[in-house]
């Protein structure tokens, strides 16, 4: 199946590029560009893309705001991409409920993944800006400790699963249970913990320590 994309980069040599590595396979279609988060969101609206690949610095209106409202508006997933390891749009497209974060040196395989996996409601995290992103966060000894307490055994598992990186199929071959029950899991480990988004649930798993059995 298909996976359709749009591109929102402000260089245009860069949205041809990202073009051209995503239509390689055959198994992605650019539908549309943006140069700025502005179009970005009013594309996004009109096309219905299954991923928006949205720059982090942006004229008009950035990354950030446009992730904030494409997610908030549309269907479509948000796979930032970034020149930067972390900086503070990073950290505000990760509260906007962006499903990855990808740096762009990315190779084309790897990018191609990337956007099947959030396509198919994965989260995607380049191990660099994971880092990046913790080290970012307030320290638990300085600040109160993601509160896990409502969470079940089998919760934890699957939170300590999506701190690993791991898709949910992944998760379902390691704990042998079916990728169906999987999701339902991290429906509720989302919920429970009041996040929005895989990503940030990752990040919670990674910070606490969590280790995935």
């Amino acid at each position: 199946m298909t996976v359709t994309v749009l591109v929102a980069d402000d260089h245009a040599a860069i949205r041809a590029g990202l073009k051209m590595l995503l239509e390689a396979t055959g198994e992605v279609r650019v539908i549309g560009e943006a140069a700025d988060g502005a179009a970005a969101v009013r594309q996004a609206k009109a096309l219905s893309p299954d991923v928006v690949l949205m720059d982090v610095r942006m004229p008009r209106v950035d990354g950030l705001a446009a992730t904030a409202a494409v997610v908030a508006e549309t269907s479509a997933k948000v796979l930032v991409l970034t020149t930067f390891a972390i900086d503070d749009y990073v950290l505000g497209a990760l509260a906007a409920g962006a499903s990855g974060f990808l740096l762009k040196s990315v190779g084309g395989d790897d990018l191609v993944r990337a956007v099947r996996a959030v396509a198919d409601g994965d989260a995607v995290l380049d191990p660099k800006v994971t880092r990046a992103v913790i080290a970012a966060l307030p320290r638990t000894e300085e600040t109160a400790p993601p509160d896990l307490s409502a969470l079940t055994d089998r919760e934890r598992q699957v939170l300590a699963g999506l701190g690993a990186g791991l898709s949910n199929m992944q998760i379902g071959t390691r704990l042998r249970i079916g990728e169906a029950t999987v999701k339902t899991h991290v429906s509720r480990v989302l919920s429970k913990l009041g996040v929005q988004s895989r990503v940030q649930a990752a990040v919670i798993a990674a910070q606490v320590g969590l280790e995935f059995p």
